[in-house]
């Protein structure tokens, strides 16, 4: 039987690292929490023009997608600055995706 010792550095380096990969899961939690809550209402994304075929979140950008928000990486990093506005701000986090249209900012 071989005994291993972790040095004190060694530990902390470690549960820093899972202290750090926490933050990003929780958001990303978060965000396919409010993808799933957005399915729910809307069919294409709530940010398309169907008669333009422009996306109001790129402002003037035609939407490369056909309003197709299931993996739509302008519509997700819309949620996480969201997300980070909520964080910054101390706030509650919104738990349905019309929670986060309502919101003032």
């Amino acid at each position: 039987m071989v005994a291993t010792k972790i040095s004190d550095k060694e530990l902390d380096e470690a549960l820093m690292e899972k202290q750090e990969k926490k933050p990003t899961d929780e958001k990303q939690r978060w965000v396919n929490r409010i993808l799933r809550s957005a399915r729910q209402y809307h069919k294409i994304c709530p940010y398309y023009d169907k008669r333009t075929k422009m996306c109001f979140l790129l402002m003037g950008t035609k939407c490369e997608r056909d309003g197709k928000f299931d993996v739509c990486p302008v519509f997700k990093s819309f949620l996480e600055k969201k997300y980070d506005e909520y964080k910054s701000k101390n706030m509650p986090l919104p738990l349905d995706f019309a929670d986060v249209v309502a919101s003032p900012f």
